[in-house]
């Protein structure tokens, strides 16, 4: 069971509120196509002044800029965001108003609209290998609910309201999930992808979470750190 998400329910800090968000849905209406994603796996960040530690790996870390305004605005808006010039990633944007947090839509599984996201898929990328493949990784995710930077910035998941000829809600699951694992983030560089930042959240043997990768520098700053778990990223610990 579902319900539909509220601003109070997201004004945590984002690496409180990133766990919550395991089991949620996104409905998205894109041109009068739906699709529904169940989220499995999320990241935190925080911007410049957000917590009691620094985040570098946040695109808000240096403050607030033309690109990541979104993140500043009030909660349960998207940010969406171009990586490598290629991919719409999606955020959901955490935190009171004016201080800036994200949460990357990292994984999910296609629950409705599987054909539509396989095509969309089709379009974006080529050969689909298997269902679990559609929304696996934050790239795949933004080409399958069909929510495409810049256009779709900004798009408001608490109300709904249409943006450039589409529709995002974001739909909370009543029982929270029982088996969380946590670890640091998928190719974030230096020590922000490290233990030293827990902040990606993943429901435990869930098949469509995606494969932990190092970033640029990330494997050096953990062996400095010293820290015996620290040493392949993938194990996993209770939330």
């Amino acid at each position: 069971m579902t319900r539909p998400a509220a601003r109070a329910d997201l004004a945590g800090l984002p690496v409180e509120v990133a766990p919550q968000l395991l089991g949620a849905l996104l409905e998205t209406v894109v041109a009068g196509e739906r699709v529904v994603v169940r989220l499995t796996e999320v990241e935190a960040y925080h911007g410049r002044g957000t917590g009691e530690v620094p985040d570098p790996g946040s695109h808000a870390r240096m403050g607030p800029t033309a690109r990541n305004a979104t993140m500043w605005g009030e909660p349960g808006h998207l940010y969406v965001y171009l990586s490598h010039g290629i991919h719409s990633c999606v955020n959901i944007v955490c935190g009171p108003e004016g201080v800036a947090g994200g949460v990357l839509l990292r994984g999910g599984e296609i629950v409705e609209g599987a054909d539509i996201a396989e095509r969309r898929r089709l379009e974006r990328r080529g050969a689909v290998r298997s269902a679990r493949d559609l929304a696996r990784g934050p790239g795949r995710l933004g080409d399958a609910v069909g929510l495409r930077h810049p256009i779709h910035d900004g798009i408001d998941a608490v109300t709904g309201a249409e943006r450039a000829g589409a529709r995002a809600r974001l739909l909370l699951a009543e029982t929270p999930v029982s088996r969380i694992a946590t670890g640091p983030r998928v190719g974030v560089a230096g020590l922000a992808g490290t233990d030293a930042f827990p902040w990606r959240f993943w429901i435990e043997g869930d098949a469509t979470v995606s494969p932990f990768r190092w970033g640029r520098g990330a494997a050096e700053a953990a062996a400095r750190q010293d820290d015996p778990s620290a040493g392949s990223g993938q194990a996993s610990r209770p939330c």
